[in-house]
This record gives structure tokens, sequence and C-alpha cells, in this order.
């Protein structure tokens, strides 16, 4: 063989290593886009299931209920799942906490993923009254459920992909703080400092509150200041984020969502929020430098309250979240460089 061709083959599996995947990305035709694939009636048939489980505080055996669910859904659709456990002292005691990690196919856990598509699927902890969380987190996990259906028609897209359902998001206190919330999300976020940066997922999406019937999205994109930056964990790697390259970033993302709003002709329910919200995209953007985008409508009158119900929830905006997510993954973040 001669040396010349020595190093092309070298020059392919170092691509072939940190692509993500083998499969090359095909051009992308809006008569071809999965957006059009997305349910929102299959979506919200998820919430319904979910809620029908009741009360699922992390902990809880109406969460382990939910988890089965989604592993038997995601199955289905033939992801494979790993559960990521792992416990941490709250208010409420020692808890076990669990992650629901999926990639599509059998064996693919050793291959760097292009990006990260997320939800918490765990509800807020209330003594007084009973609360289902129909919105919260109900919503985001029925359409990250059916995005997983949706995706399983495009393999090539589905394998550079991880699909992740964090635990622990809702704090056991009153507020999130560096102590208390962000379970799952942490974890997670520090577990992936303790992997090679060129194998670390590039781009993320969170989707938590996507069902209000008056549907109002407005991204968080912004990062907290220093003081809040303590919630960062590095797992002991020593990895320090780049926050001024992962802020970039993040007004790139934030412009792709936009015009993915504007190609399905859905722009007046998508915004960008110019305030910070914490929620599960911190972790990963201050500990792991995973430029992740939070989609969250959190002008929400039922928010920790017993009105979170079914009754609040539409299917017509839980698809109007779902189509934006996979126009925006499918159209414009798959093809980041």
């Amino acid at each position: 063989m001669k040396a010349g061709s020595s190093s092309f083959l070298f020059s392919c599996l170092v691509v072939f290593l940190f692509s993500g995947c083998a499969d090359p990305i095909p051009e992308f035709t809006e008569e071809n886009a999965l957006s059009h694939r997305v349910s929102g009636e299959r979506a919200f048939q998820h919430v319904k299931a979910l809620v029908g489980f009741g009360p699922r505080p992390a902990g809880s055996e109406n969460l382990e209920r939910s988890r089965v669910y989604i592993q038997e859904q995601l199955a289905a659709a033939g992801w494979e799942i790993r559960r990521q456990s792992f416990s941490k002292k709250t208010p409420e005691g020692e808890i076990e906490f669990v992650n629901l990690r999926a990639r599509f196919g059998a064996g693919r856990w050793g291959d760097p993923v292009d990006g990260i598509l997320c939800s918490h699927y765990d509800t807020k902890l209330f003594e007084s009254f009973e609360f289902l969380g129909a919105n919260d987190a109900g919503s985001s996990t029925g359409v990250l459920i059916e995005l997983a259906g949706v995706l399983s028609e495009k393999p090539w897209l589905a394998k550079r992909l991880e699909l992740v359902f964090f635990d622990g998001e809702e704090a056991f206190g009153t507020n999130i703080t560096s102590k208390d919330g962000l379970y799952g999300s942490r974890y997670y976020a520090a577990e992936i400092t303790l992997t090679k940066p060129e194998t670390r997922p590039k781009w993320g999406v969170l989707l938590d509150m996507v069902g209000d019937r008056d549907l109002k999205i407005r991204a968080a994109v912004q990062v907290p200041g220093a003081s809040l930056r303590e919630m960062a964990d590095s797992g002991g790697s020593g990895y320090r984020v780049d926050i001024a390259l992962v802020k970039q970033q993040l007004q790139g993302i934030s412009r792709d969502l936009i015009a993915s709003a504007e190609d399905l002709g859905v722009r007046k329910h998508v915004g960008i929020s110019p305030d910070y919200i914490i929620d599960d995209h911190i972790p990963l953007i201050v500990t792991a430098g995973i430029p992740t985008i939070d989609l969250i409508d959190f002008d929400y009158d039922y928010w920790h309250t017993p009105g979170d119900s079914l009754e609040q929830v539409s299917a017509e905006s839980l698809e109007i979240s779902g189509r934006v997510t996979m126009q925006l993954v499918e159209k414009y973040l798959i093809r980041k460089e």
C-alpha cells in the first residue's frame, strides 16, 4: 500500500471516530422533514399516561412506573436505554435518582453524538395537595417520547443524538438552589467532563413546560452570573468552561430557533427570554460547556399548583413544540460544524 493511501485511510478513520456515526447527512428537504411527522395527539396520550400514575416526585414508586413506561415506549421505537443511577443527600434525606439515557440502535454507547434532546420527568413533591404535573413535566416528557418515535423513521439522524430524561429537576425546598434541585442534570454534566472534549455533544435542546393551551415559549439562552455558577460541578475533572464561547454559540442556536418557528408558521408562539431561567440546561452549560437552549413557557398560571392538570394541556401546543424542536434539530443544528 502506498504511503499516500495509508494517510488517506488514517484521516478517514479519524473522521469516523469523531463524527458521531458513519452515516452521511443527506440534503434537507421541507417535503421530507420529520417536523411534519410529529403528532400532538400521540404526545398528549403519553402525557395522559404519565399523569395517570399520579404524583411522581424523585424516589417514589410512581416515578419508577413512569420510568418503565418511558423505557417501553422508546424500546418499541428502536432505542436502547440505560439507567444512570446515583444517590444524593437532599432535604428529604438520601434519595436514589435515575436518569434515563437512550441511544438509537444496539451497541452505540461507545460512539460520540452530535447533540442531546432532554427533559426532566419528575414532579415536585407537595405534602398539602396532589400535584399531577401535567405540564411540568408531563408535557415535555410526552413530547420527547413522541420525538423518539418520529426520529426512528430516519435512523441516520437518530444515531447522531442522545435522548436524556433527567430525574430530580425539582427542588425539595421552595426553590432550586446550589444544593437542592437539578440533581439529574448536575450529575450527567459532571460525568461528561470525565470524557474527552472531542467526544462530547456539541449542543443540546431542553424541553420543559411546553403544553400550555396558550403557548408562549420564551426560550432561555441567557447564562447566569458568577454567583450562580457555583452550581457548576466538574466532578473532580478540573474542566473549566469557556463561557464567552458558549454564549456565542447560544446566540446562534436562538437564531436557528426563530428561523425554525418561521419555517413552520408558528412564530407567534416562539420567542427568546431576555432573562436567565434556572433549569436543567444550566449544569449542561456551566459544567460541561454544552450550549443548551431551554424551550419553556414559564407564563403559566398553574405552575406548582393543584391546577396543573390535563385540562391545561393541549395536543395542539404539544405538536407545535415538538415540530419546532424537530425542525431546529434536523434543518439547523445537525448541520453545524
